[in-house]
């Protein structure tokens, strides 16, 4: 047989394993003898469909992770894991569409099959945990579920994959060795911390000039609104004093490193030179995925709380508490969005010398 014969005699039907896929929709309720619950299909169909989409998301993550987990990443290769982890976007903005479709069944709907997920629950969704590892979800500030570990229900090849990802193979770790390796934090004569410490010193001063010289302003709040201001002892204080920094990761209240942290808040300050955007838009990727996630949880819970207000939920769970907790607690890179607390106006930011626009630009010579 030759290969057009070959190619040729696949089908839409066998490519897409059609005859499997449509026939793993089984209410239990159908076999009893009350009869089948309308609304059950709905349900399996919709967690199939997260399912279905939480093994693109992993297929598109351990892409990326692959890429940058290594010595060297090669700069062709972050414009793709750009449109990769866009497309992981565009996933988690479906995942939270899903949600008003699942409401378009009432809390008595699902009343009428509820009894028969007994004792399932979405805890159990193995391929959800990994996407939580390779995103870079730390077990240590993991919720426990009812008193059980999160990997308790899985196998033991399960457990030592999730174990292998969180402390080998994740995005956060992938990131973070990357900005730590990115090298244009020193050029030369010019320091770029020094002269970040420099603008913000003079910003803050500016602020309370005008805060204390304001006309329509009582005493007492310009007290206030300079103490809500900040000084370089406050909010600047975490990349101004690299030992308060360590603390602060020390103690659990920061987790990305110093080195990556003044990495990324200078990918930010300055991402409009042309060797910046790239890494600008990824880490803003990053930062999107991690907001539609917390997104997801918390239209998740709300959902929750709609159906069956503050039952316990089939696995065991406080549910909506549960649920509501998790989407407050389980932030991934909090660190990055953090970044948005040091920034400074454009106005006020330190000139690049011109032989440091040079190496961040695109510069052609004969």
């Amino acid at each position: 047989m030759d290969s057009k014969q070959k190619y040729s005699t696949i089908h839409y039907q066998s490519y897409l394993a059609l005859d499997q896929l449509l026939s793993a929709q089984n209410p239990r309720s159908a076999s009893m003898d009350s009869g089948e619950a309308h609304e059950e299909m709905l349900f399996i169909i919709v967690h199939q469909s997260y399912e279905i989409w939480f093994k693109q998301i992993i297929h598109e993550l351990e892409s990326v992770v692959n890429m940058f987990d290594k010595e060297v990443v090669d700069e062709k290769n972050i414009g793709t894991a750009i449109a990769r982890l866009n497309r992981v976007i565009q996933i988690f903005k479906l995942l939270v569409d899903h949600i008003p479709i699942m409401e378009s069944m009432t809390p008595l709907d699902f009343l009428d099959f509820r009894n028969y997920l007994f004792p399932a629950s979405g805890f159990q969704s193995y391929q959800f945990r990994k996407v939580e590892n390779l995103l870079g979800l730390p077990e240590n500030e993991r919720m426990t579920y009812a008193g059980h570990h999160y990997a308790a229900f899985f196998s033991d090849e399960q457990k030592a994959e999730l174990d292998h990802i969180i402390h080998h193979k994740n995005l956060f770790q992938a990131v973070e060795a990357w900005l730590e390796r990115i090298p244009f934090l020193h050029f030369e004569d010019f320091n770029f911390l020094e002269a970040y410490r420099a603008a913000v010193e003079r910003m803050l001063a500016k602020e309370e000039k005008a805060i204390k010289e304001s006309d329509y302003l009582s005493d007492k709040d310009k007290e206030m609104r300079i103490r809500m201001m900040g000084t370089t002892d406050t909010y600047f204080q975490t990349i101004l004093d690299p030992a308060y920094h360590a603390k602060l990761v020390e103690e659990g209240r920061q987790r990305l490193s110093y080195k990556a942290t003044l990495a990324a808040l200078m990918i930010n300050l300055y991402n409009e030179q042309p060797l910046l955007q790239l890494p600008y838009r990824f880490l803003l990727c990053i930062v999107d995925i991690d907001e539609l996630l917390t997104t997801w949880r918390y239209r998740h819970s709300q959902m929750v709380l709609r159906m069956l207000g503050r039952k316990v939920g089939t696995g065991g769970s406080s549910g909506h508490e549960y649920l509501n907790e998790t989407a407050q607690r389980h932030h991934i890179f909090k660190d990055f969005h953090n970044i948005s607390t040091l920034l400074i106006p454009r106005s006020e930011l330190p000139e690049l010398p011109e032989k440091v626009k040079a190496k961040l630009g695109y510069v052609y010579s004969k």
